[in-house]
């Protein structure tokens, strides 16, 4: 196995667990429930797998040379791996309901751009 599989398998590994993430955020909104420490541990739990992501990227830049992915693919992954920790901030760290509201709305964008980067990866 490559890193180059590895990076792959985990940037669909990440879409599974964005998508869970907005169906579990949904869930939790449409019961009329805040952000559970379970949720915000699963938060931190999908950032670190978008830093592990965005350094093996930096890893295949400059160690692969076949690698070569377009600008738009770097957008995309510094995006992903900002929005979580822009979500927090902007809702400065209330756990209320429509904070849950936010999390899942963000995990849903987060799906569309997790799509997007796999496909300017090949591009």
């Amino acid at each position: 196995m490559s890193i180059i599989d590895i990076h792959d398998g985990l940037s669909r590994s990440i879409l599974i667990y964005c998508a869970l993430m907005a169906i579990w955020g949904m869930w939790r909104f449409f019961r009329g429930q805040g952000l559970s420490g379970g949720y915000l541990g699963a938060v931190v739990i999908a950032e670190v797998l978008l830093v592990v992501q965005g350094v093996i990227g930096v890893i295949l830049w400059f160690g692969a040379g076949t690698y070569q992915p377009s600008y738009v693919h770097w957008i995309y992954g510094i995006v992903l791996a900002l929005s979580a920790p822009l979500v927090y901030t902007y809702t400065k760290g209330r756990q209320d309901r429509p904070e849950m509201l936010l999390y899942a709305v963000a995990y849903v964008i987060m799906i569309a751009l997790v799509l997007r980067a796999m496909v300017t990866a090949t591009g």
